[in-house]
This record gives C-alpha cells, structure tokens and sequence, in this order.
C-alpha cells in the first residue's frame, strides 16, 4: 500500500506555491511598509511555554497539542499558535532593553494544532502574524488593526467586517469576571463539560463556546462594556477615534473575547463571507501581562495572527487572481551529441546573466523539443546543431514574432537579454 499524507496536512503543488509565494511576499511589504521586522522561532518549544503563554483552561493546551517527550525525557510541543514564541524570544534575549522601541516583529510559518480537519482548518496550517511590544498607546493598537485590513485589501478582498471590542484593564476585568459567574453559576448545569470547567477557571471563556453559543443565558449574558471604568472607556474610545480618522469601518460586539486572563483593552476579528461556515479570517487583541507571566519585566503588547489557509479559500470566493508569470525566457534545441555537450555550458552563462532558460532533459526528437518549448511558454527558441556548432553560431527564433536570426555563441546571453529588455 503506498503511503499517504497524513490527515489534516496538504502538499502544495508547484503551480499553487505560486499563490503562496505571492501572498507572503504582499506579507513582507506590507510590514516592511509598516517597519515590522521578521523574526523566526523554533518550531517546538518546551510544552511548559505554551501551557503559560496560551493558558491550561484553553482548548488548544487541553485538546490540542502535539506534545512529546524528547530523549532526555524533556517535554516539547509543536507551536500552535506564534505569540507564546515571539515573546519567549523577546524575553530571552532581552529584547525589551534595546533602545529601539517599541519592538515591532511579524512572523510566518507553520503552525499545528490535533483538530478535526475542514475546509479552512487542518492540523498544520501557516499563520502570520506581527506583535508590537512595549507601548500602551491606543494608536498602535489602531495601527495593528490597520496593517490586517491594509494587507487583505492589497490581496483585493472586499467582503470584509471588521468587528472590535474592549475587554477592559484587569480592574474592569475582574469585576466582569464576577458578573459572568453570578449569571450563569444558577444554570452551569445546562452547559458543556468545558464551560462548567471554566466557570470559576476562565467565565469569559464562556461566552466563547461553541457548543452552547445558542443558550439563552448567552444573550442576556453580562457585557463588558457596562464594566469598562474610566481609564478603559477613555483608552477604546481613542482606538475607535483612530480608527475613525483613517476611514476603517468597525462594527462593535461586546460578546467578542479573548479569553485569556492576560488580554485586556482592544480586541477584535477581522471576518469574511462567501466561503462556508468558517468566517473568521483573523483575530488579535492587547495581552499586556503575558511579558511578564513568561519571565520579562511588565510590557505592553498587542497583535493579530491569520491562518493563509483561509486567505486563500476567501481570496477563491471573491474570484480573485493573482499575476503569475509561467513563462521562461529561452529553450535550447539541441540535435546531435556535440551540441548537447555544449548546451549545459550556455544554458549556464544565460543564467548568470539572470535569464530562465531551459533544454530537454528526456531525449526528444527536434519535433518533441519544439513541443515542449511551448509548453513551458518560452519566449526564445535557440536551435543548435552540428553545423551552427562548427560555426560558432546560433539560429534564434522570436516564438511570439516567428522572426529568426544567427548569433554568435558567445554573444547568444546578451542578445535575449537586451531583446527582452527592448
């Protein structure tokens, strides 16, 4: 029996990396534009960073984990999500004492995460994401916002919400906490397993669940918004200014969480429509205290993550394609075994002259080179025989034109270059 790829996991053919090469590189300049630097982190890490990082009462750490012991008996775990790692990095290396602040990072790359595969969602998935560390100004947080709705409409989505929240700072918080647990302690019995957990563990996780999203207790559930005191009401009203100022419509919804005691303030999604029951393109939030829940000194952060998986189904409901150049600059015929020694050598220097060119590697007759030539959209065609070999020449054909002329062998890099370049 042959083997499969595993459930939950994708090979990316040739002509579909093109689309991703394409996607990440829009990634690369819109944070180049933004100046958010890249940094790259392990793919496992100690299990320990993300039971921290991303919270024990979570359904990633509860369920979803691929964790495994090493050799020395050491607990690790493939990444399921980016931030734990980026602010492990940036604790560990002191990033917080550099005299450029705040430290504005993105990341990219594969994530994992054991889940019940379906359209959008696999085991593996590629997540990019940015932080920004080490300011408390609401403009960054509008700023974050900005540069995901800024790289979706480069990438030409338009069915896009934009939904935001507050969470509050961790007075307000905490009084929400309380609320939540007076309203639905009378009726936890009616809820899931998990919910029951997070009752005392996590309530605002609550509000989160799936699986009894439609309760009644759901809707009349206590808002966050009616706990917000003044520093937090003055702080997300300065979020929704800048975003006013910059034309970003937003949508408010005071069931939005993240559920995580360490988020506070600004929260928000980012959705789209038109490609099945999965609509959440990416979320980001503040989590000012997750610095120094992994060892660092007290320092604000806030960013955002997104699955490419799901970009690309969204970018595949708005029909949208991206430019794509299949073509190669010159194919090289070759008849006869002296010209096929030959032909490595030019094919060589064209290349350094930074031209795509190509040669039959399967023993075609002239006829089938002709073919294949066309197949892979050459521009140039350039014939050598035993004859043109003698010569020191090169019969060269325009493919688009049909024109034809000789050229010297050592001439023939330069030629193609300067007619491709006219």
């Amino acid at each position: 029996m042959a083997i499969q790829i595993p459930r939950g996991t994708q090979d990316i053919l040739p002509k579909e990396a093109n689309l991703w090469q394409f996607i990440e590189d829009q990634a690369r300049e819109i944070c180049r534009l933004y100046h958010y630097e890249e940094i790259r982190t392990p793919i496992f890490e100690a299990t320990d960073l993300f039971q921290r990082g991303v919270g024990d009462s979570t359904d990633i750490v509860q369920k979803e984990m691929y964790t495994f012991q090493d050799r020395g008996g050491r607990s690790l775990t493939l990444r399921p999500e980016g931030t734990a790692s980026v602010v492990r990095s940036y604790v560990e290396n002191k990033m917080h004492g550099e005299p450029k602040q705040p430290s504005k990072l993105f990341y990219m790359g594969p994530m994992f995460r054991y889940e019940r595969p379906q359209s959008g969602r696999t085991r593996q998935f590629t997540q990019f994401g940015i932080e920004a560390l080490g300011s408390n100004d609401p403009a960054i947080d509008a700023e974050v916002i900005a540069l995901a709705m800024h790289f979706y409409h480069n990438l030409g989505l338009r069915n896009l919400k934009l939904v935001i929240n507050s969470l509050g700072d961790p007075e307000s918080r905490s009084q929400h906490r309380q609320a939540l647990i007076d309203h639905f302690k009378p009726s936890i019995g009616d809820f899931c397993q998990d919910c029951q957990n997070r009752l005392t563990s996590n309530p605002m996780r609550i509000l989160d669940c799936k699986v009894d999203r439609d309760h009644p207790l759901m809707a009349t559930a206590p808002s966050i918004l009616d706990y917000l005191n003044d520093f937090s009401v003055s702080f997300f009203a300065k979020v929704k200014q800048a975003l006013d100022d910059m034309g970003i419509a937003y949508e408010i919804d005071p069931t939005l969480v993240r559920g995580l005691d360490y988020y506070n303030h600004t929260a928000f999604e980012i959705m789209g429509e038109g490609f099945g029951a999965i609509t959440t393109l990416s979320g980001g939030g503040r989590y000012n205290g997750l610095v120094s829940e992994l060892g660092g000194p007290e320092t604000p952060g806030i960013g955002f993550a997104l699955s490419i998986e799901r970009l690309i189904l969204a970018m595949e409901a708005e029909n949208i394609e991206v430019p794509y150049d299949e073509t190669i600059d010159c194919f090289i015929v070759t008849l006869g075994e002296d010209a096929e020694r030959k032909t490595p050598v030019l094919l060589q220097q064209m290349r350094h002259a930074g031209l795509a060119v190509d040669q039959d590697y399967v023993g075609r007759k002239v006829k089938g080179q002709f073919k294949q030539a066309d197949r892979l959209g050459a521009k140039y065609v350039a014939v050598l025989g035993e004859n043109e070999l003698q010569q020191g020449v090169i019969n060269l054909k325009d493919m688009t034109t049909g024109e034809e002329e000789t050229v010297g062998l050592e001439t023939l890099a330069t030629t193609v270059k300067n007619k491709l370049e006219e």
